[in-house]
């Protein structure tokens, strides 16, 4: 028996680090996908709902039959495209060859970024709306020099004498071809299919740049739901993708061998015969596999994006921002068909409204932004007798949407809310720190490393200017470098600077404050009640005054169909629908009919619906020029690099 020397030990160790540094992430995303709550720090007990939610989410099943679709779609397709081009350059002379060859690595080599964006300038320059057909056009352009990169090799190999003995003993160039050449090429075919499978499944930067309206993939989608915090629905989808592939290797690995056969029991004669039938039936059922899933998947792409909707409308909004059944009630009142996509800050819609690459018909923009928008010309101006139901909308909220839509031209209130202080009363209590009430308590000492800051330019400096009494809309440059001075000061002080997550991390008890927005109040003391935690989370608003925002319906001066997007407003200030959409995303609701429909204990609910008057030191975010706007930026580096 050999002895187990230290050596061995290390590597054995090394090895198991390694394993548990690679699958630690995947198993801890496994576990969650069976929580039975939304926080990733606390078990609420074992469920498969997520699983359910999963399979019942429209929007995760459009966005994995998406993915599958253009894989497979641009991978073949740009496997007979790279085949036929392969041919072609192996034919040519040396020196045509390499110039050739040469070209067609420089996309594998170019940053996927410019290559999205030269892709997605280009379908603008031809007029080419964004959509499935430009992805699909993108990921099988990107594609096809990785399949020509892997079928070269394999040309490089093969004998032209072989070609031209059948040519000579009667084959014609095809025959020629798919009986000679073709079977010597297919490990270069297969190889290049299963390549450019591979990149288009796992793509989000070209596939981010060229698709348009409702057109989302896994990685999109997944990436929209980051900066908001992952739903365990798709902790249960990446477990359930991570398991067909596990098993899909383990039978590809551990296949059983094939029984030996002692000699002499079956002729060569034999052996040869059951071997060629043997591969004739694998070719038949490949080919048969093959012509099946093509004509499938060309069926459902047709059949799913040719239809054309004389009665359509292009909605452009943010994620989870609307009860799903609200669209669907809509569709079914008024006969329009509804494209319904997702944007993540105001920064990320505005270059696709003002690019004209989708024509949305109808955006839920915020306050600064609608005046950004309004000021380039890109809003048109809402016909008011078409929007019977804005009646409902508290006038309060009217007169404040003045502040960034002078003359109420272009908006219709949809949510407003604040930004302010959610503090963690047991960890406030048992450390004997003070009950935050101002700005200012964000730089004190005794929360050091207890912190959570919003990761947004203009809601840090908001912080950081309220807390000096200046305005969050300041143009000073005195008291930006001053604000900015105070953010470098207070970087000790933070443990992070996250968006959504501020939420999550204040539930899962890992800090004492963070700054959040109030429209997140409603689901955090849901959940805290839910959890039975020994703790609650309230919510301050500061003394100096803070951000109050409100997000509008808003109508691009591109929209094709302006009268459905009047219509879908209109829809949404009826009080019984506004009042769907308050319980389903919890942010306050301008619409005073539907908060009149809401029991007591929620009207009076201070951390939703605070009281005007405690408002006064409150203002709304303007637009303040490109120029300002750089200013902000520039200091705002000034300070995540310090």
């Amino acid at each position: 028996m050999r002895k187990y020397t230290l050596k061995q030990f290390f590597q054995d160790f090394y090895l198991v680090l390694i394993l548990i540094f690679l699958y630690a992430p995947i198993v801890t995303m496994m576990v969650l996908s069976f929580n039975n709550t939304k926080s990733r720090t606390l078990w609420g007990g074992f469920t498969t709902k997520w699983y359910s939610q999963m399979f019942e989410n429209q929007a995760i099943m459009n966005a994995l039959y998406n993915t599958l679709l253009i894989a497979f779609a641009s991978a073949l397709i740009a496997t007979i495209i790279g085949t036929v081009a392969g041919i072609g350059i192996n034919s040519m002379k040396k020196v045509p060859r390499t110039i050739v060859m040469g070209v067609n690595n420089i996309p594998m080599l170019n940053s996927e970024i410019v290559t999205g964006i030269s892709l997605m300038l280009a379908f603008i320059a031809f007029g080419i709306s964004l959509g499935f057909k430009t992805v699909l056009i993108a990921h099988i352009t990107f594609n096809i020099p990785y399949v020509i990169l892997s079928v070269m090799p394999k040309l490089k190999q093969t004998n032209k004498s072989t070609y031209e003995a059948a040519m000579d003993l009667g084959a014609g160039p095809v025959q020629a071809f798919f009986k000679v050449v073709f079977p010597d090429i297919m490990p270069g075919v297969l190889s290049g299919f299963l390549m450019a499978f591979t990149m288009s499944l796992d793509d989000f930067i070209i596939t981010h740049f060229t698709r348009g309206a409702g057109i989302d993939t896994l990685s999109t989608l997944i990436y929209s739901e980051v900066r908001r915090g992952i739903k365990p629905s798709m902790y249960a989808l990446s477990t359930i993708i991570f398991m067909t592939v596990l098993v899909l290797l383990i039978i590809t690995n551990f296949s059983p061998d094939e029984p030996k056969k002692t000699a002499g029991t079956i002729s060569l004669d034999e052996s040869i015969r059951r071997r060629k039938r043997n591969s004739n039936i694998k070719r038949g059922v490949l080919g048969f596999a093959t012509a099946v899933i093509v004509c499938v998947v060309g069926f459902t792409t047709y059949g799913r994006y040719s239809t054309k909707h004389s009665n359509e409308l292009f909605v452009y909004n943010w994620g989870e921002y609307i009860d799903d059944s609200v669209i669907e009630e809509f569709e079914a009142e008024t006969g329009i068909k509804v494209t319904y996509d997702l944007f993540e800050t105001n920064e990320e819609m505005y270059p696709v409204i003002e690019a004209g690459a989708v024509n949305y018909d109808v955006v839920c923009p915020s306050d600064y932004m609608i005046q950004k928008m309004a000021e380039n010309g890109l809003l048109a101006e809402i016909d008011f007798d078409n929007i019977p139901n804005l009646a409902n909308i508290d006038p309060k909220f009217i007169e404040m949407s003045r502040e960034f839509d002078p003359e109420n031209l272009y908006s219709v209130p949809y949510t407003w809310g604040t930004v302010g202080i959610l503090y963690n009363t047991k960890t406030i209590e048992e450390r004997g720190l003070p009950v935050p009430e101002k700005w200012s308590d964000l730089w004190n000492p005794e929360y050091k490393g207890e912190i959570l800051m919003q990761d947004s330019v203009r809601d840090a400096f908001m912080v950081a200017l309220k807390a000096q009494g200046y305005s969050m809309n300041t143009e000073d440059i005195n008291e930006l470098q001053a604000a900015k001075a105070d953010l470098i000061a207070q970087k000790p002080l933070v443990q992070a600077y996250v968006i959504d997550q501020v939420r999550d991390k204040m539930i899962g008890g890992e800090a004492a404050l963070g700054v959040i927005y109030s429209g997140e109040m409603l689901y955090i003391q849901e959940e805290v009640e839910a959890q039975n935690l020994d703790y609650s989370l309230e919510y301050v608003l500061p003394e100096e005054g803070t951000n109050l925002w409100i997000d509008s319906w808003v109508i691009p001066a591109s929209a094709k169909n302006k009268e459905n997007a009047e219509k879908w407003i209109d829809f949404l200030c009826r009080p019984d629908i506004a009042l769907k959409n308050f319980e389903y995303i919890t942010y306050a609701t301008p619409n005073k009919a539907a908060k009149a429909l809401l029991d007591e204990d929620m009207q009076n609910n201070k951390a939703v619906f605070p009281d005007m008057d405690k408002l006064d030191n409150c203002e709304v975010y303007r637009y303040l020029g490109d120029e300002t706007d750089a200013v902000y930026n520039n200091l705002w580096k000034e300070v995540k690099s310090n």
